[in-house]
């Protein structure tokens, strides 16, 4: 069986991590590069980075920290933030990139994810998706949040299969830094219904949360930001919990 991956999650705005509550009141969480490295020390298998209010300006500062980071790090790590064609995507994997994120692109434009695997394969294509029940179905937001679309949240995880996605990142807005769990009758439903490994974001706040995620939904990982920003749950714990409950762990 496969190894279950533990992600932290870097927010990055104007160079810093940052991290908030239901995708607002953000405060400032350290700089990236150096916690990208401490991760990659404590037994993190993978990072994210999202630069959650990219812009063409930031691209450049993205670059040059994902440089910065790649010289850090042995561990895969995926950009997401701003890709929007194929010559930002090329850009970030050229600097050391792993793979690459597309959410609210990806929404407006399908066929960059069918564009993205087709050039660079679809193990490096991760489509994120950021979810939240609205009158009863689970909606896709873009924007960080701030726009609801009219696509219902499973349907588009299918199509974004079927175009080429090589991984889905769900985060539940309605558990977002809420510390109350995951959200996992949805990941149950989603893990179940695809084909390609689904990585859980939105709620985690005690290692509870991470063994019930592992053991209740066939999830592939866990993402989390604030747990491990502040300290909260150090991973080599986690990790030695998350064994003793038989789940299987790189240690």
């Amino acid at each position: 069986m496969l190894s279950k991956r533990i992600i932290p999650c870097l927010d990055v705005k104007d160079g810093r991590t940052v991290k908030g509550v239901n995708f607002v009141d953000l405060k400032d969480a350290g700089d990236p590069v150096e916690l990208a490295w401490q991760y990659a020390q404590q037994g993190a298998d993978e990072l994210v980075f999202l630069d959650i209010t990219a812009t063409y300006e930031r691209r450049k500062t993205m670059i040059e920290m994902v440089k910065s980071v790649a010289r850090q790090l042995n561990i895969p790590f995926t950009i997401g933030g701003g890709i929007t064609e194929i010559a930002d995507a090329e850009a970030l994997l050229n600097a050391g990139a792993d793979k690459i994120s597309i959410n609210s692109a990806a929404v407006k434009n399908p066929q960059l994810i069918a564009d993205l695997a087709e050039v660079f394969g679809r193990q490096f294509v991760v489509v994120a998706v950021d979810t939240k029940l609205v009158e009863g179905r689970n909606m896709v937001h873009l924007n960080g949040g701030r726009l609801i679309t009219e696509l219902e949240t499973e349907k588009w995880i299918k199509q974004a299969e079927d175009l080429g996605a090589g991984e889905i990142l769900l985060t539940s807005m309605d558990h977002d830094g809420t510390k109350q769990g995951f959200d996992c009758n949805l990941l149950q439903t989603i893990s179940q219904m695809i084909n390609i490994p689904v990585i859980a974001s939105g709620g985690a706040g005690a290692i509870d949360h991470f063994t019930e995620v592992f053991t209740t939904t066939g999830v592939d990982a866990a993402l989390a930001a604030s747990v491990f920003h502040f300290g909260e749950i150090p991973i080599p714990v986690l990790k030695n919990e998350l064994k003793k409950h038989n789940i299987p762990v790189r240690l």
